[in-house]
């Protein structure tokens, strides 16, 4: 039975490396209407790998309506400027019209960076909600993502994980991948964290910080250890936060 966007819904879609996750979402609460579905990311990740799978997912759940997805890549007007974790072909691609014409049925699809999507979840129902002023949302996963807001209002495409920091790439040292592979104790990648966020503190002066990501999880074991001047909060929607974000960024685009 097709289900449409008639109660204030869009279907919303995470596209990350290992894993492509979908549900339908009511824009108005941010919770999922119906169950997430997990397919595994292809191999390789090409552009029209990928696309099967969105629209697989779109037809799966029989979905008419607007549809977002995320992508691990700096989106510019629906195109692929880097490919984060997925395959480098994708870089040049219009994923906005790929994914638009693989979905078909009239659905556009809007497509936009994974850890934009995740702050504009945090800003509208998570732990940014009803903060003022500027938040910088960093998620510490694989790489380092991050989404900047004024006001509740997302400031597109920053990529603040490939900052220069003594002399690195800065998610090359504080990546949650990098304290997994070098097994790190908590207390050991929280000061090199620790040393990252200094640093962007210095530069934005935020007047939150929302971390996030699968270490958020164990907050409590990493983010106490932080000295800074900023307050630090867990995101709060957790594997949600991609598939609820894309969604209201279909439902804001519809509106504009």
């Amino acid at each position: 039975m097709a289900v449409g966007p008639t109660s204030g819904q869009a279907f919303g879609i995470d596209i990350g490396g290992s894993g492509i996750k979908g549900a339908v979402v009511d824009v108005a609460t941010g919770r999922l209407a119906t169950e997430r579905t997990r397919i595994p990311t292809p191999q390789p990740s090409t552009p029209n790998a990928v696309a099967e799978v969105v629209a697989r997912l779109v037809g799966d759940a029989g979905w008419h309506g607007d549809i977002g997805a995320t992508f691990p890549a700096v989106i510019k007007h629906g195109v692929a400027q880097s490919a984060a974790n997925v395959d480098h072909s994708c870089v040049g691609t219009d994923v906005d019209q790929l994914f638009t014409q693989v979905v078909g049925g009239g659905s556009e699809v809007v497509v936009l960076n994974d850890a934009d999507a995740a702050g504009i979840a945090e800003a509208r129902f998570g732990a940014a909600k009803g903060v003022d002023g500027v938040v910088l949302m960093l998620t510490f996963g694989t790489g380092i993502g991050s989404a900047l807001l004024m006001n509740g209002v997302l400031v597109p495409k920053t990529e603040l994980g490939h900052l220069e920091l003594d002399g690195f790439d800065a998610e090359s040292r504080a990546a949650a991948s990098v304290r997994d592979e070098h097994g790190m104790s908590y207390k050991k990648w929280a000061q090199r964290v620790n040393r990252y966020m200094q640093h962007v503190e210095r530069l934005f002066t935020p007047d939150l910080f929302v971390v996030g990501g699968g270490v958020s999880k164990n907050a409590d074991k990493w983010v106490p250890l932080l000295e800074l001047q900023t307050r630090v909060e867990p995101a709060q929607l957790l594997n949600d936060a991609g598939i609820v974000g894309a969604a209201m960024a279909a439902a804001e685009r519809k509106g504009e």
